[in-house]
């Protein structure tokens, strides 16, 4: 019994016991526990699920555009390519220097990067342009593009259908405008056929030119070189010419300017009587030096003998004694002279004491002399202190002197310093302005001398030749190229518009996204447009698939039913248009080949259980049931095609929720479920009205219909959010309307709909099903009665 569904969403049946495995919901939590995992990981079966679900659309778009870029190069024009080589000059050759004259410098990096963009420059594209005539070569004629003819067609065809629109008309441009702007869009044309490529570590660069004229392609590579060099001549022929008259300009200025200086020196050596300027400053400073040494001598002596006086008229002129200790005094070289005369006089007396007698004619000789001496020893320090105070005076008259003579000469220092300085002034700016004159003139001479020397800044090495062959262009790979992008951008299309559908498309997202199990699966069954499916389309051959979904659905919900009394099922959606009431009537069908069965329009906004059965719209039904306006046996109406019996909804209540919530409804119920085995409901979607929520609690179970590919995940996870709330039994979840050949190759359920028909197999599973049923009847009969 282990196999009584191939359904993988049902649960597993012990065969022992009857009772319901509990894998179901084991395998539910599991999922749920694991599932922030799963959503970690890449799910490569999924991914080339989605490949292949849209393989046909992908592989279309890639043969498409393959054919196209097949076609486009096929029909390409054949382009020739003719390169000359440049040799970039590393020097300018000048035969004097004065190249930062014209900021001629060469020896950096830099020079050949600018060498090289100034060969691709549009001034040098524009003159190769004029000069080879270029506008009316078939290279350069603007081609009518794809989009412009057919925005050209389209502006045509919305003036005819709608002629009342104002007609748009291109602003006409000035002619010098005009002319700049085709210019402009010539010089596009020329730089995008135009490639400049320098040699690697070397001077030299490749000027390319591509043109579907070899003849043409030659030629322009070696214009362009040419342009770029005559045109690099003309520029420094007009930096010479604009230097040269720069400098003879300036150098008329300074010529002025210098005569000015000179002549203003000029008058002032007049002016000022000057001739030899330094030598009279050499004078006056050597007098000024030699005043100052002499004024500072004769200082130092007036100090001296003031010193000598001052000691003097302490000690008192008449105090020879104390005079004698001046050593000024002393050590005069008469004073010295006489204390030797002195000393020998003393000493004579002195030795002819001892001998003689004091009245001895020597004795007193001896002893007049020593009084004479002693006399004039005496008067000459009398005479030697009037002197001090004599040449004190005459030295203090010499230094007034002196002070007088030194200011004079200090006077005259500062008014020729004063004129020295002046001079020098005037002298610098005359050597300023010489030396100025100077450089401009030999810079003059040296322009007037290399004014028409002019050295090329590159020539060529190899001119541009006719290309014999065109470019081979690999349009092989180029077609392999875009069918392999193609390819690549169809298969990431196809991932970006699966990851943006939030819909249901497996059972995978149906117990992934809603956290419930899902009882099975509806195929599409294709209709005409607009129409509904037929009524009685599973008792057809061709809707045999359909029937045998229809009882695997059946299967599902009564297994896992079968511990519960459930005789009441409502089935509902989120919004409409989700197949609720196919689900609904084919419920009821499968339910009614195995018991009794009643279906129920609960849907009172919006019935439509009626005009499927072919009942009258006028017939009582559910609504004249819990109104009390008829009888049960008046509204219920019998199909003798499926055997089930059906209560439509009648008229239209104008307060269908007030009678859904009656008593009376309540009461129906519990007599349809002791009439009847199963009473299914049709209901109205759950985001319109809250209709269904008040049924979903009167009854058993709740199944839930989401349409394939349609039903926003979203609005499912908020309509089961809702029956949560309302404490709804929610069994289980149908998918519906499902393109069973999607699921075939995207390998969800192989061969579901193919091989496994309905026939011994479902026979067998049926048996066990009503066999379990029964049993649980008695069961439930025996704790009843207990």
């Amino acid at each position: 019994m282990e196999n009584i569904d191939s359904n993988p969403g049902a649960p597993a049946v012990n065969s022992a016991t009857g009772t319901v495995v509990a894998g179901v919901d084991t395998r539910v939590a599991t999922r749920v526990a694991t599932k922030p995992a799963a959503e970690e990981e890449i799910d490569l079966g999924q991914l080339f699920a989605t490949i292949i679900k849209y393989k046909w659309r992908i592989l279309l778009l890639a043969i498409t555009v393959t054919v196209f870029s097949g076609v486009i190069v096929m029909n390409m024009t054949p382009v020739y390519r003719a390169t000359s080589i440049l040799l970039i000059g590393a020097e300018q050759v000048t035969p004097v220097s004065f190249e930062e004259l014209l900021g001629l410098g060469s020896n950096r990096k830099e020079y050949y990067l600018t060498q090289f963009e100034m060969i691709k420059s549009r001034k040098v594209a524009s003159q190769v342009i004029k000069n080879l005539n270029l506008k009316t070569h078939l290279d350069f004629i603007p081609k009518e593009s794809f989009v412009g003819n057919l925005k050209s067609d389209i502006r045509i065809w919305m003036r005819g259908l709608l002629p009342f629109l104002p007609e748009q008309r291109a602003a006409v441009l000035p002619e010098e405008e005009q002319n700049e702007a085709e210019l402009q869009q010539l010089i596009n044309t020329f730089s995008g056929r135009l490639s400049v490529s320098p040699v690697k570590k070397t001077q030299l660069v490749k000027i390319s030119f591509e043109s579907s004229d070899p003849l043409l392609a030659a030629v322009v590579a070696n214009a362009v070189g040419d342009t770029y060099i005559e045109q690099d001549l003309q520029a420094q022929m007009g930096l010479t010419k604009k230097a040269s008259g720069w400098l003879t300009t300036r150098l008329s200025d300074l010529r002025i300017r210098l005569k000015a200086s000179e002549d203003k020196l000029q008058r002032y050596l007049e002016q000022e009587d000057l001739v030899n300027i330094k030598g009279v400053l050499g004078l006056v400073s050597n007098e000024l030096q030699q005043t100052s040494q002499q004024l500072v001598v004769a200082r130092n002596d007036k100090n001296k003998l003031q010193s000598i006086v001052r000691v003097i008229n302490e000690y008192g002129r008449d105090n020879l004694e104390m005079l004698q200790s001046i050593s000024e005094i002393t050590s005069h070289k008469v004073i010295q002279a006489i204390k030797l005369n002195l000393s020998a006089a003393e000493l004579k007396v002195s030795e002819l004491t001892d001998v003689y007698g004091a009245k001895h004619p020597k004795m007193v000789s001896a002893k007049a002399e020593l009084a004479i001496t002693k006399e004039h020893f005496a008067s000459q320090i009398l005479r030697l202190v009037e002197g001090v105070e004599k040449e004190l005076n005459s030295n203090k008259r010499n230094v007034s002197a002196l002070e007088k003579e030194l200011v004079s000469i200090r006077a005259r220092f500062q008014k020729v310093s004063r004129k020295v300085h002046t001079y020098r002034q005037l002298s610098r700016e005359v050597e300023t302005n010489r030396q100025i004159y100077d450089t401009f003139f030999s810079r003059s001479k040296e322009t007037e001398v290399t004014g028409d020397f002019n050295s090329a800044v590159a020539r060529f090495t190899d001119r541009a030749f006719r290309p014999s062959a065109p470019i081979h262009r690999k349009k092989t790979l180029i077609v392999l190229f875009a069918f392999v992008a193609t390819l690549g951008l169809g298969v990431v299309a196809a991932f970006v518009i699966e990851a943006l559908n939030d819909t249901f498309k497996t059972q995978g997202d149906v117990e992934g996204k809603l956290d419930q199990r899902m009882l099975g699966l509806l195929p599409l069954v294709k209709t005409k447009r607009k129409a509904s499916l037929i009524t009685y389309h599973s008792f057809e051959e061709d809707g045999k698939p359909f029937a045998e979904s229809m009882r695997t659905i059946r299967t599902s919900y009564v297994l896992t039913q079968l511990e519960k009394d459930s005789k009441v099922v409502a089935v509902t959606s989120s919004e409409p248009g989700e197949g609720k009431t196919t689900t609904a009537i084919n419920l009821a069908f499968s339910f009614g080949q195995m018991e009794s069965t009643i279906l129920i329009d609960g849907d009172m906004r919006k019935p439509s259980i009626g005009r499927h059965f072919n009942i009258p719209a006028r017939q009582p039904g559910l609504a004249h049931v819990i109104a009390g306006s008829e009888t049960l046996g008046n509204c219920i109406y019998h199909d003798e095609q499926s055997g089930i019996d059906v209560i439509p909804c009648g008229q239209l209540p104008g307060n269908p929720l007030e009678l859904l919530s009656s008593k009376r409804f309540l009461t129906l119920l519990t007599v349809l479920k002791s009439k009847y085995s199963h009473v299914v409901i049709d209901t109205a979607p759950i985001s319109a009205v809250s209709d269904s929520l008040v049924i979903a609690r009167l009854t058993d179970a709740v199944i839930f219909v989401v349409k394939s590919d349609d039903t926003r995940i979203g609005m499912a996870q908020h309509g089961l959010g809702r029956l949560t709330e309302a404490n709804a039994n929610i069994a289980g979840v149908v998918l519906n309307k499902v393109d069973t050949r999607k699921l075939s190759h995207g390998g969800y359920y192989p061969s579901y709909f193919g091989s496994y028909q309905y026939g011994e197999g479902q026979a067998k599973v049926n048996m066990a099903v009503a066999k379990k049923q029964a049993k649980a009847k008695k069961k439930r009969v025996k704790e009843s009665a207990a």
